[in-house]
């Protein structure tokens, strides 16, 4: 190089090189991963991401540009409404995919030279050689037994110690979305409140209906099968238009189940925010990511919790309590009763939560990564 250059400041530097690598668990993971990406991409940032199944089809569809690479699979399934049941017939083989995951997360890093990680919700996706984030809710896991909630949340302490900083898509003080799930945050240092995260918009006034009501399905099978059934039987009998999209990211498909009932494999994150907007009602997972979309949009909603997901139980709990939301049980579902409960709730309208402010927390990590 020539001398005269060698310290000019106007050399660029090369960009950082950031791997994002959602749980694929349902498909919220990955929405509120999106906002991220796409803010990562303005700031001239590289970005590689990861993942596997439903997820890594809905990155690939949303992001076609980037490179995706294939992590190893937990492969969740609800066999039983017993969630402690359901890990525990289970952890054997998480526990391995997440030990798979370390070695893979390893391999990346090195031969892409990975400087930064965002792992949401995936334990394995760490490493010593680049700056790990986690972003999460849970930072304190609701189970039915004490002791065995106890020693969860014993287990999981351990496992964030693995990473750098926590990020947790809240607000740090009331009013908050997740309520006791991230509140309080025991006192760990590693801990920052970025704001909501969310690829919605605020619905406008201005767009016309064209659907009375909108169900987003989403979750482990069979559970995300169970639910579809169910609606779409009680949807077939009722006057109301429908729009179901089904949560299906391997190929896509549009047809019409009825006269009155279309049916969608899946849609992108801009896809949905025209639907949704366009729709009177939605009704959904309480996934904690489907509320972070409710909270911008103000829709009214009903909400039916995954049989056994402790968590979505709560924050249906939680927010049903406000008489923010209807929220019905999977085996006990009345949807014509459901749909003249609703127009009685005002969903997330008035409440003033953070939304997609956390830029400059990014902006700040980045500079950290030296």
């Amino acid at each position: 190089m020539p001398a005269d250059t060698e310290n000019r400041d106007d050399i660029p530097l090369s960009p950082k090189r950031i791997l994002v690598a959602p749980l694929n668990w349902g498909l919220g993971h990955v929405a509120r991963c999106i906002p991220i990406i796409r803010t990562l991409e303005s700031l001239g940032v590289e970005v590689l991401l990861a993942s596997d199944g439903m997820a890594l089809h809905l990155l690939k569809a949303e992001f076609p540009h980037l490179k995706a690479l294939t992590l190893p699979s937990y492969k969740i399934k609800y066999f039983s409404q017993n969630m402690a049941l359901n890990i525990a017939r289970q952890l054997p083989r998480m526990l391995y995919a997440i030990r798979a995951e370390r070695w893979q997360t390893e391999r990346i890093v090195q031969q892409h030279k990975i400087d930064g990680i965002i792992s949401d919700n995936r334990y394995g996706c760490f490493s010593k050689r680049a700056k790990s984030v986690m972003l999460s809710h849970q930072l304190n896991l609701r189970v039915p037994q004490k002791a065995l909630e106890w020693a969860a949340n014993q287990a999981l302490r351990l496992a964030l110690t693995k990473f750098e900083e926590i990020w947790v898509p809240d607000a740090p003080t009331e009013p908050t979305l997740s309520g006791e799930l991230s509140h309080p945050a025991k006192g760990s240092t590693k801990t920052r409140y970025i704001g909501l995260l969310t690829s919605s918009t605020p619905a406008s006034d201005t767009v016309e209906q064209e659907y009375d009501v909108a169900v987003v399905l989403s979750g482990p099978e069979p559970q995300r099968t169970y639910l579809e059934q169910i609606l779409l039987e009680q949807a077939m009998l009722l006057p109301e238009k429908f729009i179901f999209i089904l949560g299906k990211t391997h190929s896509k498909e549009h047809h019409f189940a009825a006269e009155n009932v279309e049916m969608v494999s899946y849609l992108t994150s801009d896809e949905l925010n025209e639907v949704l907007e366009a729709s009177g009602t939605v009704i959904c997972r309480s996934g904690y990511s489907s509320l972070m979309d409710l909270a911008v949009m103000g829709k009214p909603a009903i909400l039916i919790p995954t049989p056994g997901q402790t968590e979505q139980e709560y924050l249906a709990d939680h927010l049903s309590s406000q008489k923010l939301f209807v929220v019905q049980h999977q085996d006990k579902i009345d949807l014509e009763l459901a749909l003249e409960q609703v127009r009685e709730t005002h969903g997330f309208a008035g409440l003033k939560l953070p939304i997609n402010e956390f830029e400059e927390e990014l902006k700040g990590w980045l500079g950290r990564l030296g």
